[in-house]
């Protein structure tokens, strides 16, 4: 299990643009295996290179991907999404939720520090989780900290479902309406990530950005 908190990379001297923290606490348990792991590998190609492709985006968007199943793992550490290497998640074991969530919002904090403490500028951060089932261990207490930290605005907590998902779980994990993957279209979901990031990314650090809603008829999800 991640026991560790990651330094993160740190080019701060070489880009002092403000960041907009993103951590993908993504589930890889058992279930995953097959066309669900392929489809979620596949969509972070897809939110890479179009992170990539924004000159101001590339240089302004961190990625740290959490994965979960049967251990927590740091798949990636906090970098520019132009320096993202996406990691190829494989499927196995069990569905440590909680623990995953608990560890994600402690690497965002630690990473919070080491924008304050080398003057960076940051928006607010991302987390975004996506499962396919429910949590294996206690979560109630990263819930706890999820709802605090949307309360006080220290980031925006995203969670989707995919088919089979704990949705239940899911509407207690914070006060913002979970979302149910249409299918498995992984790859829809990331370009819409990916596009609302670049929308933050060009805005002022504090500004509210109007996100295109995904439940949409025709969108990638449903509420």
């Amino acid at each position: 299990m991640a026991d560790q908190i990651p330094f993160g990379t740190d080019n701060f001297a070489e880009n002092p643009e403000p960041r907009c923290p993103s951590v993908l606490i993504l589930d890889v348990s058992a279930s995953m295996k097959g066309a669900p792991i392929a489809e979620l590998n596949a969509g972070l190609q897809v939110y890479r290179d179009e992170l990539a492709a924004d000159p101001l985006a590339a240089k302004r968007v961190e990625v740290a991907v959490v994965s979960f199943g049967g251990q927590v793992e740091l798949a990636s550490d906090f970098c520019t999404a132009a320096s993202f290497a996406v990691p190829t998640l494989t499927p196995r074991g069990d569905t440590p939720m909680g623990a995953a969530i608990a560890y994600g919002l402690d690497i965002l904090a630690f990473r919070k520090e080491q924008y304050r403490t080398n003057g960076i500028a940051f928006y607010r951060p991302w987390i975004f989780l996506v499962t396919d089932g429910g949590p294996t261990d206690e979560w109630r207490t990263a819930a706890d900290r999820v709802r605090q930290g949307e309360a006080n605005k220290s980031f925006a907590f995203f969670s989707v479902g995919v088919q089979g998902a704990r949705m239940d779980v899911l509407q207690d994990l914070s006060t913002r309406q979970p979302l149910h993957l249409d299918g498995l279209r992984f790859r829809d979901l990331f370009q819409w990530l990916s596009n609302s990031q670049q929308s933050v990314s060009k805005s002022t650090p504090g500004e509210d950005v109007p996100l295109v809603n995904p439940a949409v008829p025709g969108g990638w999800a449903t509420v």
